[in-house]
């Protein structure tokens, strides 16, 4: 039998006690914590969680400023906006955004490139902003859209301003063109910490001077601060801060020059810079063939973009500042100022030019057959002799004439406000060790010296580089910066302001004195400027060969009259058909042959040009196009 067990009333009721101690503690714990929560929140981090609440109801929308005009020196537009009208989606909206997509399709053409970029905008936007899915509609598409807006919730008709050139292919290289944002534009936006600014702009810069001065003409955004709900969907606008345009760029260019010059190119491949020589300013800048950069304002489509890629015109080249040729006869007037310079001839010093220069066994011809007689350093300018310089490079040897040319900007950038420029070749016993590999290649052979004295050779310079180089002989050896800005107009003021510009790789400096026959000193470009305008003079309405280039005589009176403007100054180079090479004997020497020969001389341009440097009488130098 078990026993019963009896527990006593009062050892239940102190279990009980302490069990409701143990729940109230706990409860009151609990109590004191979530109190402490309720104190964090409230008072400790009440500023974090308002900025996080507002955040989340205030989204932040750029609203991308105007750009900038562009015109010429006299004021002519050749860069501008224009407002056109685009149909919109803001996708936050529409409920079933690729069903809209499609209808709209039906009613309005959609081609298969807008909506990849509207796919674009959206993964990189935000769903209450409106995108764009076409642009520039037309005046029967905005009526039949209007007709049905009822239909699209959350697409509209918004007016969206574009880039617009009215002269089309005029000077295209030299105002460049404008584009979608690329993962390269987006490094530059980075490194010039404008991110921010650019949030919400979708073209950037390409090339020309809509490349270099991009931060300067793209302006400052504004922004708009919209209220959202919890869904994301637009409520209202809070406020609104105005952008401000871009500034506008004044250019040295002088339209009807660039028009003048661009006609007396034509349809043939090559460049053309005029410069004046005591400013450095453009005044115009020809690259040929061109190309219309209203193609690329919206984005070009495949097809046009294969045919300017794959063209062999290969219109999309700058020439002016990446195409490089062999100087041809260019090159001796700076031949005959080195060896006034250096002391290797005098300005009546004579040679006897039977019609070649023998050198190691090797014939090296001129152009004339029988050669030119008697020949001093002025008849060699007038009747652009080989033999003279054949000898006077021989003479000078290939040291200094590198080190000569130098001084003028062969072969190193202009400083030209455009970027891609190409350096060129100013050939010299170092450049050869430098770009070739092979020891027997890297020597220097003295036969070689000889073609670089008449400009072919290794001789290869961009027609900026010879432009500056006339230009900088022309102004008695003081070297400007070649540029094609000349002012920045600022959008808030109109203030006009000056232009920082980078000085040129080679400074030619004060020129230095050389001791003339007479007895006195004299700047060193003077001597030979007074032997071109002899030539010029003489050679009169002759046509068969131009004229390497002009200086106007400067009138400095007793009475200390002023010096008239100093006048412009041109090399102009046409990019030959094919590239003739030369053939090398033993030791480096160089037979040249003899093309075709062409006058180079443009009608209608009635300005000094430097003979042809791609295609020289006796034979083209390598290009590079």
């Amino acid at each position: 039998m078990t026993r019963a067990v009896f527990h006593s009333p009062e050892a239940g009721i102190e279990g009980f006690r302490s069990r409701l101690a143990a729940a109230g503690i706990g409860v009151l714990v609990a109590f004191v914590l979530l109190f402490g929560r309720l104190v964090q929140l409230q008072v400790v981090d009440r500023d974090y969680y308002r900025t996080r609440a507002e955040d989340n109801r205030i989204a932040i929308v750029p609203v991308v400023p105007n750009r900038g005009l562009v015109t010429d020196r006299n004021g002519v537009v050749l860069a501008r906006n224009y407002s056109a009208y685009t149909l919109e989606i803001t996708p936050s909206k529409v409920g079933d955004l690729d069903a809209t997509i499609e209808e709209l399709g039906r009613l309005i053409a959609i081609e298969p490139r807008d909506r990849k970029r509207f796919r674009k905008a959206l993964a990189e936007g935000k769903n209450f902003e409106s995108l764009p899915i076409r642009t520039r509609l037309s005046d029967e598409e905005l009526a039949r859209f209007a007709a049905n807006r009822y239909r699209f919730p959350g697409v509209e008709i918004k007016a969206r301003l574009f880039r617009q050139y009215p002269r089309g292919e005029l000077a295209s290289h030299a105002l460049g063109y404008l584009g979608r944002v690329s993962e390269r534009d987006l490094d530059r936006i980075e490194s010039a910490e404008e991110e921010a600014n650019y949030r919400g702009t979708e073209h950037f810069g390409k090339s020309g001077v809509e490349q270099k001065y991009e931060f300067a003409l793209h302006g400052q955004a504004g922004a708009e601060q919209i209220e959202v709900d919890a869904s994301g969907h637009a409520v209202r606008v809070l406020s609104r801060t105005a952008p401000v345009a871009g500034n506008d760029l004044v250019l040295t260019l002088d339209l009807r020059l660039q028009e003048i010059a661009e006609q007396a190119l034509g349809k043939r491949r090559g460049a053309l810079v005029a410069i004046e020589p005591a400013s450095g300013e453009i005044l115009a800048y020809v690259s040929r063939p061109g190309y219309d950069p209203n193609l690329f304002v919206d984005g070009i489509d495949p097809q046009t973009w294969d045919e300017l890629n794959n063209s062999p015109d290969r219109p999309m080249i700058d020439r002016a500042i990446s195409g490089t040729y062999a100087p041809g006869s260019t090159f001796k007037p700076y031949m005959a100022l080195a060896a006034l310079t250096l002391g290797k001839r005098t300005p009546g010093q004579t040679i006897h030019d039977p019609g070649y220069f023998m050198f190691g066994g090797h014939q090296f011809r001129d152009d004339k057959k029988g050669g030119h007689g008697t020949v001093d350093m002025y008849k060699s300018i007038v009747a652009s002799c080989d033999t003279y310089y054949y000898m006077l490079a021989n003479d000078l040897g290939i040291d200094n004439i590198s080190n000569f040319m130098r001084q003028f900007g062969f072969g190193a950038p202009t400083g030209v406000d455009l970027e891609g420029e190409t350096s060129g070749v100013l050939p010299s016993q170092e450049w050869k060790r430098r770009h070739f590999r092979r020891p027997e290649q890297q020597k220097w052979y003295a036969g070689e010296t000889i073609s670089i004295g008449i400009g072919q050779g290794y001789n290869a310079y961009t027609p900026i580089q010879l432009a500056q180089a006339v230009a900088t002989l022309a102004n008695d050896g003081v070297m400007n910066t070649p540029h094609l800005v000349r002012s920045v107009v600022e959008a808030r003021s109109g203030r006009r302001g000056p232009v920082e510009r980078q000085p040129p790789a080679a400074q030619a400096g004060t020129p230095r004195l050389h001791q003339g026959c007479d007895g006195r000193s004299e700047p060193r470009g003077h001597r030979l400027a007074r032997l071109c305008r002899r030539t010029v003079r003489e050679r009169g309405q002759d046509r068969d060969r131009p004229a390497l280039f002009a200086a106007r005589r400067k009138v400095r009176g007793r009475q200390g009259r002023r010096a008239p403007a100093r006048p412009r100054v041109v090399h102009r180079l046409r990019a030959p058909r094919q590239a003739h090479r030369g053939t090398r004997g033993g030791g480096g020497k160089r037979r040249l042959r003899r093309p075709e020969r062409r006058s180079d001389r443009a009608p209608g341009l009635r300005l000094s040009s430097a003979r042809q440097a791609g295609g020289s009488r006796r034979g083209r130098g390598r290009s590079r196009a």
